[in-house]
């Protein structure tokens, strides 16, 4: 018995694991007497008022969960930009006879399905219900701590394996590199890259507590963890870096940038910011201002983590919120975020988790005073508060450069007052 037909959808960036939920959602979908749609990029054709989709059947995705990518690809068009996108939104889903429809994406992509059901609602009295799966490596979608969006550990995994490839080639060929890696508002993806490989130093933007972000004091932080290694006969390593830091920047610094480019739902593209180049330029310089001549590889690392067959970490979650999305919306759910907490479905209301007006949701950040940051900490070699205390290195640090003691203290002993964890 044909109960109705579910729609599928991606929106946003690439994470591994979105096969997974597309796999299972639709093999309990059909069992349940369901017909199921992928419609192609996202909200892209569903806005010209039509469905670019394809049937899905059990055969079709029996083993596409070991994929990466998505079969029904993605996109980042933004339909509550304009009432008669949404409007387009709801006539196609409608004529094709969808009326359930599940959003894999992260924050907007879950407003956006959110602003295309209540539209349906308000202005034509017809019901779409809507379920949303967390995707994104960035890991800071707003769910309870502890529980992973899908696609970050595949993501990690695979970057602290690149890296550690890094930290290996550092070694033999006496260099440093600069790595540079996605999370647009959090350092999750960064510090766990940076802590799993065991990176020289990670810097995420949550040790600024909120305060205004410098150029100068990254770079600052950089050249002492150069300098601090060269004090112990090893001039090479590797820092992580999140590409976020250009987020908190001031509007002074930003103006610097020039003409920093935004997508249609007003984010920054850090992809087209290069960063990672900017960065190491302003480290090397700062160095040779010392009278050190560093080579610094810059690397950016995100794109070749998107798209990664899962982990069977990111296989067995996905699977589990493809099912449980199609039993939450068949038993008349709707409007939810489905999370897994201690083994039990849990859907978080979307009401919960977002502005309804703005469509944004708190990031979720770094606990830098949480136990896993602190430790984190304690591996990097960067300039410490204990520092101040060791004559001997001060003196090595300061005898590798053309500054005297007093002028050393002067122009970076303020990183020390600074310092995110004063042990």
């Amino acid at each position: 018995m044909n109960k109705g037909k579910l729609g599928i959808l991606v929106g946003g960036g690439p994470a591994p694991g979105l096969n997974g939920v597309i796999h299972a959602a639709t093999i309990e979908a059909i069992n349940n007497g369901l017909e199921v749609v992928g419609i192609y990029e996202g909200f892209k054709y569903l806005m010209e008022g039509k469905v670019n989709g394809t049937p899905l059947t059990i055969e079709s995705v029996s083993r596409i969960h070991q994929r990466g990518g998505s079969i029904i690809r993605t996109s980042r068009a933004n339909p509550t930009k304009k009432e008669d996108w949404l409007a387009n939104c709801v006539h196609a889903l409608l004529d094709e006879g969808i009326t359930y429809l599940l959003a894999l994406g992260g924050d907007d992509t879950a407003f956006s399905a959110y602003s295309v059901s209540r539209y349906a609602k308000e202005h034509m009295g017809v019901n779409i219900q809507v379920a949303h799966a967390p995707k994104t490596i960035d890991n800071d979608l707003p769910l309870p701590k502890g529980i992973p969006t899908f696609g970050f550990e595949t993501a990690r995994a695979l970057g602290a394996s690149l890296v550690s490839n890094l930290m290996e080639d550092a070694l033999t060929g006496q260099r440093w590199y600069l790595v540079v890696a996605m999370g647009r508002k959090a350092g999750h993806l960064a510090l766990g890259i940076g802590k799993s490989a065991g990176a020289t130093l990670t810097l995420i933007p949550e040790e600024w507590r909120r305060r205004e972000i410098r150029m100068q004091e990254v770079v600052d932080i950089l050249t002492m963890s150069v300098l601090k290694r060269l004090a112990d006969d090893k001039p090479y390593g590797v820092f992580v870096v999140a590409e976020g830091f250009v987020e908190y920047m001031s509007e002074t610094e930003l103006a610097a940038l020039k003409d920093v480019p935004r997508d249609s739902h007003g984010h920054i593209l850090l992809s087209e910011v290069d960063f990672s180049r900017i960065l190491t330029t302003a480290v090397r310089a700062e160095l040779k201002k010392l009278g050190i001549d560093m080579r610094i590889v810059s690397k950016d690392l995100g794109y070749e983590l998107r798209c990664a067959p899962p982990s069977a970490y990111d296989i067995d979650y996905t699977r589990t919120l493809g099912e449980s999305a199609v039993e939450f919306l068949l038993n008349g759910g709707s409007h939810a975020t489905i999370t897994v907490q201690q083994g039990e479905i849990v859907p978080i209301s979307f009401d919960t988790m977002m502005d309804p007006e703005t469509g944004r949701t708190e990031v979720r950040i770094v606990d830098i005073d949480g136990g896993t940051y602190k430790s984190a900490y304690k591996f990097m070699v960067r300039l410490k508060p204990p520092d101040a205390e060791d004559p001997i290195l001060l003196a090595d640090m300061v005898n590798r450069t053309n500054l005297t003691l007093d002028q050393f203290k002067e122009r970076y002993g303020y990183l020390i007052e600074i310092a995110p964890c004063p042990f």
